[in-house]
């Protein structure tokens, strides 16, 4: 559309009233600010709401643009290095200012913070930050190695990255600094905050997107991060003030507003704050990679995972001692279901998730699991973590009738006129009992991570890491 409009050649976006801010953001992005925008409606029956657009949708695309509609260019964020001068108190004051959003927020929002205090990032602070990492405060935040995501697209080592979700605004490295004293952090998480940076820092739209950091090798146990016993809990100084990072940079770096340009109608609690925790490396079983070496880095090497869930998340967390029950003799009502009553373990209690892995919503699934259970799968006979991801997929085959039952296939199918990827063919052509996959279109978007203590928990979130390469390194960035 923004070329159309470049070229002089009229458009009209149609989008829900409440969205109007969002498209507006895009336009700025665009470099197409006047772009002509119609309102659809959420809840008018698809007939009516259409007789209420389309007329003024023909004459917006034969009207000829005016001079004011013509006007291109993009609209670049402020620059000035320093934003506030005063003392500490009038700088928390500053810093913890709001805006009023209209529909759909009806509320403030804070314009700089998560809504909570901050540390004030002073020079002298910021210059104690900077003391964490080797590269210079006006150095852009660049990819550090060629990489392909959802949101990001395919990109180059050394392009400049650019932040989500206002896409045209770019940060230095003393930019990422700053607001990672904001958050709390110590200079040694620096670089764990700048490989965060590099993933663009994005946030989705509409549904539970969740923003999740996982730290994988050995800085994890450098800096103290938690990986064990409530790693999702308050209290550990490095997840949370990382986590947090990821927060304040998604705001202060890509724009991003509640009500504007981040409209998930409920939000996540995940997001409260930030969710930041380090896988467990040492409860790998044999075999088992860590994240580090999944995404073909050492295993003496850190590198971050960077993920937006976009489902629900759901703790498979069974009955005090019902799990071991199950493993260590063969009782209760996990070994019941499964038709194992009786027979000592290991068994795979993958099996017991299954009923409600995909009930409502099809795509991969990223499991975060005690090392106990993950060892009783490696004792079960699952080898790696290939292995579990292979089982997986092949367990989510469905038939072509029952997969056109979901919600989401009707946007992911191109309204099923696309090509289903196993076959080659059109989704329209397949026969009711052709078996498709419910859990992504290939085993490896599925996701497992070590971490949490040692009762028998498994969280399975809707969603796997954002595209091909979703891990960026640590140590590039020391």
């Amino acid at each position: 559309m923004a070329k159309l409009e470049k070229a002089g050649i009229p458009t009209v976006l149609i989008d829900f009233e409440d969205q109007i801010h969002m498209v507006k953001e895009w336009a700025l992005a665009e470099g197409v600010p006047k772009i002509r925008f119609l309102h659809g409606g959420r809840v008018v029956p698809g007939p009516e709401d259409v007789d209420d657009w389309i007329e003024p949708m023909l004459e917006a695309l034969t009207k000829p643009l005016t001079d004011e509609e013509k006007e291109s260019g993009r609209w670049e964020p402020s620059r000035d290095r320093v934003l506030f001068e005063g003392t500490l108190d009038e700088a928390q004051e500053f810093y913890q200012q709001t805006k009023d959003i209209p529909r759909p927020v009806y509320a403030p929002m804070a314009v700089y913070t998560d809504g909570l205090p901050i540390i004030v990032p002073t020079e002298e602070r910021v210059r104690a930050m900077l003391t964490g990492t080797s590269h210079q405060p006006d150095e852009l935040i660049t990819y550090q190695a060629d990489i392909t995501g959802i949101l990001t697209g395919q990109r180059k080592k050394g392009e400049v990255v650019r932040f989500q979700p206002s896409t045209w605004r770019t940060a230095t490295v003393e930019q990422v600094a700053i607001n990672a004293v904001m958050a709390g952090c110590k200079p040694e998480y620096l670089p764990v905050v700048l490989a965060i940076a590099e993933s663009g820092c994005g946030t989705s739209t509409t549904v539970f997107s969740s923003q999740w950091v996982c730290v994988s090798g050995p800085i994890a146990k450098e800096i103290g991060m938690n990986a064990g016993c409530g790693m999702l809990n308050p209290g550990n100084p490095a997840n949370a003030a990382i986590g947090r990072a990821y927060q304040l940079m998604a705001i202060n770096l890509g724009g991003a507003i509640t009500g504007v340009n981040r409209m998930s109608s409920i939000g996540s609690p995940f997001n409260m704050g930030g969710c930041c925790f380090a896988e467990y490396s040492d409860g790998l079983p044999p075999g088992w990679k860590g994240l580090n070496e999944e995404f073909r880095f050492k295993k003496d090497e850190s590198v971050v995972m960077a993920m937006i869930t976009e489902g629900g998340i759901e703790g498979a967390q069974f009955s005090p001692g019902g799990y071991r029950a199950f493993q260590k003799s063969g009782h209760g009502g996990i070994a019941r279901r499964l038709d194992v009553k009786g027979t000592p373990g290991p068994h795979n209690w993958l099996e017991y998730l299954l009923p409600g892995l995909w009930a409502n919503r099809t795509g991969p699934r990223t499991f975060i699991m005690v090392h106990e259970m993950a060892q009783h799968l490696y004792e079960y006979g699952f080898k790696s973590k290939e292995a579990v991801y292979e089982w997986i997929w092949e367990k989510s085959l469905t038939p072509v009738k029952d997969y056109r039952n979901y919600s989401w296939p009707d946007l992911t199918t191109d309204g099923w006129m696309g090509i289903e990827r196993t076959s080659g063919k059109r989704w329209k052509e397949l026969p009711d009992d052709y078996p498709v996959p419910v859990a992504g279109n290939m085993p490896s978007e599925n996701r497992i991570i070590i971490s949490g203590g040692d009762e028998e928990l498994c969280l399975e979130i809707s969603g796997g890491p954002i595209g091909s390469n979703p891990v960026y390194s640590v140590d590039a960035w020391r």
